[in-house]
C-alpha cells in the first residue's frame, strides 16, 4: 500500500485500546506485570506508526518507559496513543497509560511512554512521511519536545553499540 498523504494531525493516528486486566496478566501481589504492559503497549502504539505511515514498520526503541503507578486486577487499561514527531523513515509515538477501577470509576494515569518506529518499505515503494500537526495543549507539549529527544537519543543509540561490541553470546556456567 502507498504512503501519499503529506500531512497528519495527532487525531488522524490516534489509537486506543482497552483491556480488562486478567489473573494470567497479574504478578502474586495482584498487579500486571510489566513485561505484559510492555506487550500492549508495542502492540498499540505499532498500529498508530503503520496506520500514520502505511508502510511496513520494525520497532527501533522503547525510550522513557514510565512506570507510574501500579495497575491492578480487574482494572480496566486504556491505552491512549498518537504519533509524536516524524523524522525521515522514522516516527516517534507517544504512549499513555489509564487505570480505572471499573467499581469505583477512579482513573489515574500509571504509564507513559515513547516508542520510535523505522518504515522498511518495500524497495519500489512510494514512501513519504507524513508531516505531524498536534491540535490539542496536550498534543502541542508532547510533540515540542519531540527534536530535544530525538537529539538525545542518537548519542544513546552510538553509546549503546560501542556497549554492544563488548558483548558476548557465551553462555556462562
Amino acid at each position: 500500500m502507498e504512503n501519499t498523504s503529506l500531512s497528519v494531525t495527532c487525531k488522524d493516528t490516534r489509537i486506543i485500546q482497552e483491556i480488562l486486566i486478567l489473573p494470567a496478566y497479574t504478578n502474586p501481589h495482584g498487579n500486571l506485570y510489566g513485561g505484559q504492559l510492555l506487550y500492549f503497549i508495542d502492540n498499540a502504539a505499532s498500529l498508530v506508526a503503520h496506520k500514520a505511515t502505511r508502510s511496513t514498520i520494525v520497532t527501533a526503541s522503547m525510550d522513557n518507559m514510565n512506570f507510574l503507578k501500579p495497575f491492578h486486577l480487574n482494572d480496566m487499561l486504556r491505552i491512549e496513543c498518537y504519533l509524536s514527531g516524524t523524522g525521515n523513515r522514522s516516527c516517534e509515538v507517544f504512549v499513555k497509560v489509564i487505570g480505572e477501577n471499573y467499581q469505583t470509576g477512579h482513573r489515574y494515569v500509571g504509564a507513559t511512554s515513547f516508542l520510535t518506529f523505522v518504515a522498511t518499505p518495500q524497495p519500489n515503494e512510494l514512501f513519504i512521511m507524513p508531516t505531524l500537526i498536534p491540535e490539542s495543549e496536550e498534543e502541542r507539549i508532547i510533540c515540542s519536545g519531540y527534536k530535544k529527544r530525538q537529539q538525545l537519543r542518537h548519542p544513546q543509540r552510538e553509546e549503546d553499540k560501542r556497549l554492544q561490541e563488548h558483548l558476548t553470546n557465551a553462555l556462562k556456567k
